[in-house]
C-alpha cells in the first residue's frame, strides 16, 4: 500500500478507485484470534455489510471465518462465495417474516431481535433453532448515530421484556440455541462493554440448550495519528476468562462468536481521488476532487474523519485546505485540513477507507460507482468494475411520450 503502488493503480485502473490489502485483513484477523486464544470454541463471523465485495468473502472464507449477515441478498452473496450455510447468521432488523422465512429454508442461523416475528416463527417452526438479540440498554460507544444498545435504540428484545420473551418460549415450545447482542460502534470502555456481556449472560441463564453467545462487535479502530482503539487484547483476556466460568457453571462448552467489520477491514482499505480543481476564495482553499459522497458518505453522515494524504506530493509544504466534492450539494470531507501542497491532477488519498465506505455508495447526479482493487499476494487484482453509463439505464424503462 505504498504511495508507488497505489499511484500506479490510478494509472491502470483509474480514479476513483477504492483498493484493499488483503494482508491488513488477515492480520487483523489473526490478531482477533489470538486475542481470545484461551477459549476453546471461538468464532468470527465478519460482518458483510461493512465490505460486501464477493473476492473480500472469499477471503475471509478461506481463513475459516463464518459470515454475519442483515439481507436474504448478503446471504446470498455468502453462498455465492463458498460458505456452507451453517457458518452464516442472518441478524436481520424489521425484515418481513417472509424473508426470515426463505432464509430459513436456506439452512442459515436465524437471529431474532423483536417479540411479534419471534411470536410467529416460532409458532410456525418451532423446530428450527433460532438465535435471540437482547437490547441490555448498554452504549459500548459514545455517538448515538452509531451506537444501537441504548434505550431507544429499534435494534433488539429490550432486557425488560424478557418475561414475555420467555412465556413466548415457552407457549411455542420454539428451539433457541442461541443468545446475541450488539452494543454499537467504537468500543471506547472495555468495562462497559464488560457489564452489558454480564447482562446477557444473565440472561443466557434461562435458556438450557444454547450452542453460542454471540457478544456482537463494535471494536474502536484508528482514524488519525493519536486516535485511540479499543484494546481487543485487555478484552480477550477479561473476557475470555469470564465465559470459560460462565460455561463451567452452564455445565456445557459454548461457543463465544463476535461479528467484527469494521475492525477487520477499515484499516485496510484506502480510497483514491483525483484533484480537478484547486478553488480559491476570500478565506478557504478548497481541493475538488472527482468524487463526492455519492463515493464515499461517511463524513457527511456521521462526522466521521478519514486521513487525507496527497500522494503525488508528499513532502510538500503543508497548507490548508478544505477538500469538497463534486456533487450538487454540500460534500465536505474535510475542513481547514494540513495536506502537503495540492495540485491539480494530484491524487488523494483516502486512509481508513475500508469499512462502510463502497457498500454505502450510490449513482447520486447519476454518477458512476467507482472500481475495486485488492491487493493480494503482491498483486493488484481488479475485483469490481467501474460502472457506465448502461449500468446507469439498464433498470429504467423508457414509455411512449
Amino acid at each position: 500500500m505504498d504511495n508507488t503502488t497505489l499511484l500506479q493503480i490510478t494509472k491502470d485502473y483509474g480514479s476513483p478507485v477504492y483498493v484493499y490489502d488483503a494482508e491488513k485483513i488477515v492480520s487483523q484477523y489473526k490478531r482477533l484470534t489470538k486475542a481470545f486464544k484461551n477459549v476453546k470454541l471461538l468464532k468470527l463471523n465478519y460482518a458483510v455489510k461493512a465490505l460486501s465485495n464477493i473476492s473480500v468473502l472469499k477471503l475471509f472464507n478461506s481463513l475459516g471465518a463464518g459470515l454475519d449477515t442483515v439481507s436474504i441478498q448478503e446471504v446470498q452473496l455468502g453462498l455465492k462465495a463458498g460458505f456452507k450455510p451453517d457458518n452464516i447468521i442472518f441478524t436481520p432488523n424489521g425484515v418481513s417474516l417472509e424473508e426470515i422465512e426463505n432464509v430459513a429454508k436456506l439452512g442459515v442461523q436465524i437471529n431474532i431481535d423483536n417479540l411479534s416475528i419471534l411470536e410467529q416463527f416460532g409458532t410456525k417452526h418451532p423446530n428450527i433453532p433460532v438465535c435471540i438479540r437482547i437490547n441490555p440498554h448498554v452504549m459500548a460507544g459514545g455517538n448515538t448515530n452509531i451506537s444501537v444498545g441504548h434505550i431507544d435504540s429499534k435494534f433488539g428484545i429490550s432486557i425488560h421484556q424478557i418475561p414475555l420473551l420467555l412465556r413466548i418460549v415457552e407457549n411455542t415450545q420454539m428451539n433457541i440455541n442461541g443468545i446475541h447482542m450488539h452494543t454499537g460502534s467504537d468500543i471506547l470502555d472495555i468495562d462497559v462493554f464488560l457489564y452489558a456481556s454480564e447482562i446477557l449472560f444473565e440472561t443466557a441463564k434461562n435458556f438450557p440448550n444454547l450452542d453460542f453467545i454471540d457478544f456482537g462487535s463494535g471494536f474502536k479502530v484508528p482514524y488519525k495519528v493519536g486516535d485511540i482503539e479499543t484494546n481487543v487484547e485487555e478484552l480477550g483476556k477479561k473476557l475470555s476468562k469470564r465465559f470459560n466460568e460462565f460455561c463451567k457453571d452452564y455445565g456445557k462448552e459454548l461457543t463465544l462468536a463476535f461479528e467484527p467489520g469494521k475492525f477487520l477491514v477499515s484499516e485496510a482499505g484506502v480510497f483514491l481521488a483525483k484533484v480537478n480543481v484547486v478553488k480559491q476564495t476570500t478565506s478557504t482553499v478548497f481541493a475538488q476532487v472527482d468524487s463526492g459522497f455519492n463515493h464515499l458518505i461517511r463524513p457527511m453522515l456521521y462526522g466521521s474523519q478519514h486521513e487525507i494524504v496527497n500522494i503525488s506530493n508528499p513532502k510538500g509544504r503543508e497548507r490548508f485546505y478544505s477538500v469538497v466534492g463534486y456533487i450538487c450539494e454540500t460534500d465536505t470531507f474535510a475542513n481547514n485540513r494540513r495536506i502537503n501542497e495540492i495540485n491539480e491532477g494530484d491524487i488523494l488519498c483516502f486512509k481508513n477507507a475500508g469499512a462502510y465506505c463502497f457498500t454505502m455508495a450510490s449513482n447520486y447526479n447519476s454518477r458512476y460507482r467507482p472500481s475495486e482493487v485488492l491487493l493480494y499476494k503482491g498483486k493488484s487484482h481488479l475485483i469490481r468494475k467501474r460502472e457506465t453509463f448502461d449500468d446507469i439505464v439498464q433498470n429504467q424503462i423508457e414509455i411512449a411520450i
